[in-house]
């Protein structure tokens, strides 16, 4: 039997993996620094895109019945596993909750201090959240530097904008200050 070349493609080539610009939590550890204060808000379903709605703006029903309104935090996160800025949605009740407890306590405080891990476990209607949070210390400079090449403009995904992408600023014609625009 004779061997034949595959002279299209490089011998050994795999296509790249791609980072996702938004963090998923997985089965087991997910370890996540996190790195902004979270926006706030309703999410919503149709036509399987997401839409997102300030606190205030509640929709009175969901555009897909089979799939009710969640309330949702959303906020920039380093991942350790991906070594990357990432946005972190979660709608999950227990990881919330957690979360706002530890910001709350006297020796924790605010996250941005500290690491957190979720960890992930069942699947579907069984799945189940545990967080933990890691001893407090200091941002590396792999970190900090990510933060400021890759900055998050959470506000974004209000009108289902890219979170990564700078807003376009427009002077308001009313007070003539600038806001910005997504």
């Amino acid at each position: 039997m004779t061997k034949t070349s595959n002279a299209f493609l490089p011998e050994g080539y795999e296509p790249p993996q791609g980072t996702s610009s938004y963090m998923r939590l997985q089965s087991g550890e997910n370890k996540f620094r996190i790195l902004s204060s979270p926006i706030i808000g309703w999410l919503d379903w149709e036509d399987k895109k997401p839409f997102r709605y300030p606190m205030n703006k509640k929709p009175a029903f969901p555009a897909d019945p089979d799939r009710p309104i969640k309330h949702f935090w959303a906020m920039a996160v380093w991942n350790y596993a991906e070594k990357a800025v990432q946005v972190l949605e979660i709608t999950q009740v227990t990881i919330q909750k957690r979360l706002s407890e530890l910001s709350n306590d006297g020796d924790w405080g605010s996250p941005f201090g500290y690491d957190i891990k979720v960890t992930k476990t069942g699947e579907k209607m069984l799945t189940e959240y545990s967080v933990t949070a890691v001893p407090h210390k200091e941002l590396t400079e792999e970190i900090v530097q990510a933060k400021k090449e890759k900055p998050v403009y959470l506000e974004a995904l209000f009108v289902n904008g890219d979170p990564f992408a700078p807003p376009h600023v427009e002077e308001v014609a009313t007070n003539g200050k600038k806001k910005a625009k997504f």
